[in-house]
């Protein structure tokens, strides 16, 4: 048990094994226990020593906290298995629900409605639970290749595998491991609140704040052996919370970095005050008539997701932060016109510095305040599945503030509290502290995460972000990913990250069978969107990052250089049954001292030039139009899923640029600041809706091409091919489902009588056309054309028709009798 204790104090990481004996305390059925119990290994003593341990805190009821192992172990491998150019791809097992329990699970709904009707009351729940672990096998069947690295990937998946098992005999499952946020931070129960924090490099702790006058003597917490310490305050006399709802709380602790304030890690809420740096934690317990009761059922996945990246804070077009209130109100709906599915929303947990983009998360389980409360936030995500639109959370477990006094960071005043020691704990180019995923609570910590917000705010899923620096010890810094398997299977990889994501996908998808995992990963793992009992690491989808770079690369020519072959590679260059969200730019594009498309293609001319009452300039024209095909090809053939970051999809002028002052680096360079201004933090909405500038052209098209895909569905279609990369003409073409793709990047010229192979015989009529008066073109197609098919192949088609395909236009042609004469109007 001593050795146990200096694990703990020392912050030594140790992965809990598997006991070889009886004993311990064993909770199968998946139900919540009235006591947290776990077990920490110190010396190799048979496992006799942990038994008496855990009998002992099963009897006494004590919260027992183990530390996490730092195993690492890797190996390699050699090739990349890519899409072809012809691609019939069936759906394959996720680890979802099938539609017989779905179908199962109606029933019993109905039943449990018919016994509320009659009884008057509701049957006991029924507990969910995640499902086991499979055998792991399936990539290699998906994946031939992958033999060669079985050593690594068997060991990885044991690893799961091993703390799955640890986790359901020790913790009583995933699920109920999920909600230790219902054992840790403030909960109230009938008779008072208890809080319970771990932090076992202290020597003292005591509870303070408003409700005791800040007085670290009134409310002094007792610690375990393994470092949680723990204080009950029972109600007021008058049965009221000893702690009111609004207070400020933080816990005061001795530490051998000495006396410091924190907010606890749990905390649910936390605000900045006027004028000041620091933020407060805030004891966040409305009373009922307060709380927002959600009143609309969740959306169902879509087969195809159109992601509407978003930032609250920068979603005004005033210069100011804006509110979930007007988000709510003034936002979402311009989204669902828009025709997208699914809102992306950035900087949810709280994080200190605004200028971080949320990425320098302080408070993992609060909303940011600077937005509103927690019931704006529920009433936001209750408005937009109103809509039919799915929130995914832009969630950050990559990495943590580097804070101390209002975030994670030396909150016990040790180094090696939920992050590595040393530099491998410190994120260099990010200024930021990472997370060691070998360790017990910050697993414990990270999964009741996840399941915070999907429980509490009915957030339909998440986008990781930063997950390719979580999978490598190099974090993918100053790193060239070639596709070599070695790269990926290596000693740099870090399997206890890679298996933390493999147990949050387990959890995200065994108890939100509809929730979205989205993973930004640059490096191009394989098995990384591969279901975890198939062997994968779980997610999704993988955010298809190099389609965006390559995109910036190509802004930089001439597109008289461009390679049809070139771009139609990195669109498809994507591994086989693992799906993908593509963009061609995001936020990081807008970023200050990066460039929007529309920046790179226009330039300067757009802030003189995109008035309708004034003449146009070749450099506008071609950049409209450019802006309209790399759209339209991106989203045709880069993935099953596409993004878009708001007020891109109209060429947002200008970058963005959070109000900040002058600053000196460590370094001793100065950078000016920007006399803190909200002037470029801001989405100018008005410049898409002014039908008298060129802005709501493109507006216009984007609108087109998501409903475009509503209606066909054309991204995860199963058919999909590329029957021309023409060099010489600058055109592409491409069939998706059934629907022809026809692309001419030529700067000059433009092609009649232009032969393009189909799979489909019939008649086509133009679906969208990117030179349409509406969409800012020259309207040198004829909508009303009737384009007949004949026998004669062509490209490797079993039939072809003859098409107009002017210069720097992209045309999406529909068979006629798939169209109506609403999709005939809005072509034009």
């Amino acid at each position: 048990m001593a050795v146990a204790q200096a694990l703990a104090v020392s912050g030594a990481v140790v992965r809990a094994p598997r006991p070889t004996g009886g004993g311990e305390r064993r909770r199968g059925s998946g139900r919540p226990s009235p006591s947290l119990v776990f077990f920490s290994r110190g010396a190799r003593d048979g496992g006799s020593g942990r038994r008496r341990a855990m009998r002992a805190a099963a009897a006494s009821g004590k919260v027992i906290v183990p530390e996490g192992e730092n195993d690492g172990i890797t190996s390699s491998a050699d090739s990349a298995q890519f899409q072809s150019d012809e691609l019939e791809v069936p759906d394959i097992t996720n680890g979802q629900i099938e539609s017989s329990e779905t179908t199962q699970g109606a029933r019993e709904a109905d039943a449990e409605a018919l016994n509320r009707e009659v009884l008057g009351s509701a049957p006991e729940e029924k507990p969910r639970a995640v499902p086991p672990p499979g055998d792991g096998q399936r990539i290699f069947q998906i994946d031939p290749m992958l033999q060669g690295y079985k050593y690594h990937l068997e060991y990885r998946y044991s690893l799961y595998r091993r703390i799955r098992s640890d986790i359901d005999e020790h913790e009583g499952g995933l699920e109920a491991f999920s909600r230790s946020y219902e054992k840790f931070g403030f909960n109230r129960s009938a008779e008072g609140v208890t809080y319970r924090e771990w932090a076992p490099g202290a020597h003292s702790a005591a509870l303070v704040g408003d409700f005791n006058n800040w007085d670290p003597n009134a409310d002094r917490m007792s610690k375990n052996e393994y470092g949680v310490w723990e204080v009950f305050l029972p109600n007021n006399a008058d049965g009221s919370s000893p702690i009111p709802h609004g207070s400020r709380v933080k816990v005061r602790m001795d530490t051998p970095s000495g006396i410091k304030d924190s907010i606890p890690a749990w905390i649910k809420y936390s605000v900045q005050p006027p004028g000041e740096i620091p933020y407060d934690g805030i004891y966040y317990d409305p009373p009922e008539e307060v709380k927002y009761v959600f009143k609309h059922p969740q959306p169902k996945r879509p087969k195809s997701l159109r992601i509407y990246e978003t930032h609250v804070g920068m979603s005004s077009p005033e210069p100011k932060i804006n509110t979930y209130a007007n988000f709510r109100d003034d936002v979402l709906p311009r989204i669902k016109k828009l025709g997208y599915n699914a809102v992306q929303i950035m900087a949810i947990q709280e994080h200190s510095y605004y200028g971080s983009f949320g990425y320098h998360v302080t408070n993992f389980f609060a909303p940011s305040s600077r937005f509103g409360t927690p019931e704006d936030l529920k009433s936001l995500i209750d408005r937009a599945h109103e809509l039919g639109l799915l929130v995914l959370m832009d969630v950050v477990h990559s990495h943590a503030s580097s804070n101390t006094l209002d975030g994670l960071n030396g909150f016990d005043g040790t180094d090696t509290h939920y992050f590595h020691s040393g530099p491998r704990g410190h994120h260099w180019m990010w200024d930021s502290r990472l997370f060691n995923y070998g360790n017990w609570e910050v697993l414990r910590f990270l999964l009741s995460n996840a399941r915070w917000w999907l429980e509490e705010y009915k957030f339909d899923g998440f986008r990781f972000d930063g997950v390719t620096s979580m999978m490598y010890t190099h974090h993918g810094l100053q790193v060239s990913f070639t596709g070599n398997f070695n790269e990926y299977f290596g000693f740099a990889t870090d399997v206890d990250a890679v298996v933390y994501l493999m147990l949050v996908n387990d959890l995200i998808h065994g108890l939100y069978p509809e929730a979205v995992s989205i993973g930004e990963d640059v490096s191009g793992m394989p098995t990384f969107a591969i279901p975890v009992h198939d062997g994968g690491v779980g997610f999704d989808y993988r955010l298809h990052m190099a389609v965006a770079d390559k995109w910036i690369e190509l802004m930089k020519q001439s597109d008289e250089t461009w390679k049809m072959a070139d771009i139609v590679h990195t669109l498809t260059n994507r591994r086989w049954l693992e799906k993908c969200v593509t963009y061609s730019e995001s936020h990081d594009q807008a970023l200050v001292g990066d460039k929007t498309i529309a920046f790179w293609l226009m330039d300067k001319d757009m802030y003189d030039f995109m008035a309708l009452d004034r003449p146009s300039t070749p450099t506008i024209d071609r950049g409209i139009a450019l802006h309209k095909m790399i759209r339209l090809i991106t989203m045709g053939l880069g993935g099953e899923g596409y993004l878009n970051f708001m007020g891109n999809e109209f060429g947002h002028p200008e970058w963005i640029d959070f109000p900040r002052g002058p600053q000196r680096l460590p370094s001793g360079k100065f950078i000016p600041g920007n006399n803190n201004s909200y002037d470029k933090c801001r989405r100018r909405f008005d410049l898409g809706d002014a039908d008298y500038l060129r802005y709501h052209g493109m507006q216009e098209f984007d609108r087109a091409m998501q409903h475009l895909e509503e209606k066909y569905g054309f991204m995860t279609d199963d058919h999909q091919y590329i029957s021309r990369k023409h060099e010489e003409d600058k055109v592409i073409v491409f069939e998706k489902g059934d629907l022809v793709f026809v692309f001419n990047f030529h700067c000059n010229n433009s092609f009649f009588d232009y032969r393009v192979g189909c799979r489909r015989p019939g008649m086509y009529k133009v679906a969208l056309d990117s030179d349409a008066g509406l969409f800012g073109g020259f309207g040198r197609i004829h909508h009303a054309a009737e384009h007949f098919t004949t026998d004669c192949s062509h490209d490797n088609r079993p039939h072809s028709f003859s098409v107009y395909t002017p210069s720097r236009t992209c045309v999406v042609y529909a068979p006629a009798d798939t169209m109506t004469p609403e999709s005939s109007e809005e072509s034009k």
